[in-house]
């Protein structure tokens, strides 16, 4: 699979289908992750715990690619990231309403798996979006 596959996979079946046995298929078992949220994990099992919280904390979660560049064992996402907030997140109680921020993320591609991932998320779009009408 290319490094161009592999994001492409890595959006679509952990995220977009919460499909967590293709997580180790997809990234090392040592993998260093940081999400568009600001919270780090390391490994395979701290990846799929922050997985699990964001899925539950966003209803219908979705991530979508708007722009991907690759370059040998680099991968670039500008990605679109949406759900219904339907848990606590980021001190926020649940409002019900569908919320959706920017996001950037850096892949480093190791024999055909994710090594690292570090996400940089608009987070205060998100939290401006999470406060209104409370």
């Amino acid at each position: 699979m290319t490094a161009r596959e592999i994001v492409h996979t890595f959006y679509d079946e952990i995220w977009n289908r919460q499909d967590f046995a293709a997580i180790p298929r997809l990234c090392h078992e040592d993998l260093e992750f940081r999400g568009s949220l600001g919270e780090e994990r390391r490994g395979l099992e701290g990846f799929e715990s922050y997985v699990r919280s964001v899925a539950t904390a966003l209803g219908d979660y979705r991530c979508d690619i708007e722009d991907l560049v690759v370059e040998e064992s680099k991968a670039f996402a500008r990605v679109h990231f949406s759900g219904v907030h339907r848990g606590h997140l980021l001190g926020h109680p649940a409002t019900h309403k569908r919320v959706a921020w920017a996001g950037a993320a850096l892949f480093t591609i190791e024999r055909d798996r994710i090594k690292s991932a570090w996400v940089l998320g608009d987070l205060h779009g998100l939290v401006r979006q999470l406060s209104q009408d409370r």
